[in-house]
């Protein structure tokens, strides 16, 4: 499904800081503001779980290695 822009939500990549890791951690961007590339996507846990069954968003992001959506689950369930 798309939408605008301004309706959806930045999603950027940030390592977890574990020396010699190749894991990341997803963060949202509500200002869009942080450096790195970016993915969007809708405030709903239905995006998410769509993204991450597709895995979506580590290929948006261009990411080698794991990444933890954790974060922005509970950020868009504070949303909800």
């Amino acid at each position: 499904m798309r939408a605008p822009q301004s309706e959806m939500v930045r999603v950027v990549a940030r390592p977890r800081e574990v020396e010699h890791s190749d894991e990341w951690i997803a963060l949202l961007d509500p200002d869009r503001r942080l450096p790195g590339r970016g993915a969007y996507l809708h405030r709903s846990l239905t995006c998410l779980d769509l993204a991450e069954r597709r895995r979506a968003l580590p290929r948006a992001l261009r990411l080698a290695g794991s990444l933890d959506v954790r974060p922005v689950r509970d950020q868009i369930e504070q949303f909800l």
